[in-house]
């Protein structure tokens, strides 16, 4: 396939009959990006951001929905745990109550978590030649162990720089502009008494981190966020009125079979429908051979249907 750059992602051609991804304009920069999977039969998933880079997805072309509508369509881990687990004992998996991905599993799928760690009045963190490499720093980047500055306020950490630093350095502090803005990467719950002290997903504003800080939470993991995983999902998360697997279900329902009152029921059996029947969804041999390569999966060709992982 070929790909035609862009100033803030690409357009990549995309081969019929397949999952890969295909220009059908030349869209401006923040549109820029249709990936989509195209069966030899069955329903078709296109993907694309929009205007403000949330990420949306459109079923057999129709009405677009939030792309974690579909996420928490899927089956959640918990759930295959559970059902893997009867299954080893000879139960029955039939009367499971099947619950779908949630918005802790969401966010750890597509990010990291980084620990950031409250010592001595000073918040610090694993010093990840990664994370830092690129980066105008908005305030001195201090050695936690030594004390020691190891970048100035304003500099732009280039490659040299962050090797040099990784060399001598474990843990960095940073400063208070360097947490706000950052999001929770799971909830903060206290053990004792159930209470959340904040939610995966929301974001540090000043407010929340002074809060944090004075109910006496010294540990913040916070999520992984760059140019490589930017905020994409996490903002898309944000903006879906969707909340769970019912209501994503019944939403894509809606959608599909317009005027058709749905039930739980229903909109399961549909659902199930346009992407794991073996009846209506076919890949085609070829399809799956493709589609292991682009996603870099290994899944028999005799598997013509989608699985969880390769949404």
């Amino acid at each position: 396939a070929q790909s035609v750059s862009s100033s803030r992602r690409c357009i990549v051609a995309r081969a019929c009959s397949l999952i890969t991804t295909r220009a059908r304009r030349i869209l401006p920069a923040n549109t820029s990006l249709l990936p989509a999977i195209i069966p030899y039969r069955g329903s078709w998933l296109d993907f694309e951001f929009d205007a403000k880079d949330l990420i949306y997805v459109r079923i057999d072309r129709k009405r677009k929905l939030p792309v974690t509508t579909l996420l928490y369509a899927l089956e959640g881990a918990n759930y295959l745990a559970q059902r893997e687990q009867k299954i080893a004992e000879g139960g029955d998996v039939e009367g499971l109550d099947i619950r779908g991905m949630d918005q802790d599993e969401i966010l750890s799928y597509f990010y990291e978590a980084v620990p950031f760690t409250r010592l001595g009045g000073e918040w610090a963190r694993p010093f990840d030649p990664d994370a830092f490499r690129g980066l105008k720093l908005l305030s001195p980047l201090v050695d936690a162990d030594t004390g020691e500055v190891v970048a100035e306020a304003d500099a732009k950490l280039t490659a040299r720089m962050v090797r040099k630093i990784a060399e001598k350095t474990r843990v960095v502090q940073v400063g208070r502009l360097d947490i706000l803005g950052r999001f929770l990467a799971y909830d903060l719950v206290n053990e004792n008494t159930g209470e959340i002290y904040g939610e995966a997903g929301e974001e540090l504003t000043e407010d929340r981190l002074a809060a944090l800080e004075e109910m006496g939470i010294t540990e913040l993991p916070l999520l992984s966020v760059d140019g490589s995983h930017g905020p994409w999902i996490r903002n898309t998360l944000a903006a879906d009125k969707n909340s769970c697997r019912d209501e994503a279900l019944i939403d894509i329902y809606r959608i599909m079979r317009p005027g058709e009152p749905p039930t739980k029921e229903t909109a399961e059996a549909m659902f199930h429908g346009l992407f794991f029947d073996q009846g209506r969804y076919d890949l085609s041999a070829v399809g799956r051979v493709k589609m292991n390569m682009r996603l870099d999966v290994d899944a028999p060709d005799t598997l013509r249907v989608l699985r969880k992982e390769d949404i």
